[in-house]
């Protein structure tokens, strides 16, 4: 009994410890964006007829990039919240790869979009996977790849199906991870020493999970050209009949 007590005692104090880096990362990265977004909307409203046309893109270009990190951050909450309440249920369905790839890339904006290069046969089959778990996994990915590697640096995503296996590899070309640190990253609210501000460390803990639940395996290495490489492999069944992408 006093040992469980003790245990009863540790896991409540780890659930108030993760619910207070939670709270303490999120009135940063909630007000951030925030913080931008009225004072964009101040600016437009007083000097609206002053500013430049170029002036007015500019403040509404910054106006959509906090909108998507407020985005971003509120979807990792409802995904992390999923996943520890059991109530995530994938739901599997033909899906032509390729085209979702493409769709993705398509809510990304141009100057992200531009660093990433696709490498895919053009006769890959169907697979039956949750199109928009698998989603939510690459997205992820390429924003901690995004964040962390210098502008205009390539992120590279190589696809491939072969006996019931499919295989995703996304490479980076920044600074990789410190050897030591890479079996800590799919935790929960871990963040790297020294990691720039935005994000609250749930992006890659929402993709070990979300790997999980389709029943895949993700392994993260540093590859010799320097950077991070991602390895995810997920059992697919597979068909080349077009037609059943609409079943």
């Amino acid at each position: 009994k006093a040992e469980q007590k003790a245990r009863d005692r540790e896991e409540k104090e780890n659930e108030v410890k993760l619910y207070n880096t939670l709270l303490n990362s999120l009135s940063h990265e909630l007000r951030t964006p925030i913080a931008t977004i009225i004072g964009a909307v101040d600016i437009l409203n007083i000097n609206e007829k002053n500013l430049s046309v170029a002036n007015k893109k500019e403040l509404i270009n910054e106006i959509g990039k906090a909108i998507a990190r407020l985005a971003r951050q509120v979807d990792n909450l409802l995904n992390i919240s999923r996943l520890e309440s059991g109530m995530l249920r994938p739901k599997h369905t033909w899906c032509d790869l390729t085209e979702m790839m493409h769709q993705m890339l398509n809510s990304l904006d141009e100057v992200e979009r531009n660093r990433i290069s696709i490498h895919a046969d053009e006769s890959l089959p169907l697979v039956k996977i949750d199109a928009g778990i698998l989603e939510q996994i690459i997205l992820n990915i390429i924003y901690n790849a995004l964040a962390y590697t210098p502008e205009k640096s390539k992120i590279c995503i190589y696809i491939e199906v072969l006996s019931g296996q499919c295989k995703f590899i996304i490479e980076d070309y920044g600074l990789g991870f410190p050897e030591k640190e890479i079996a800590l990253v799919f935790d929960k609210f871990y963040r790297l020493p020294k990691s720039k501000t935005g994000g609250v460390g749930l992006g890659l803990s929402i993709v070990k999970g979300f790997v999980e639940a389709l029943s895949g395996k993700v392994i993260l290495e540093n590859h010799q050209g320097g950077g991070a490489r991602f390895i995810l492999n997920f059992p697919v069944q597979t068909s080349y009949l077009r037609n059943l992408k609409n079943e």
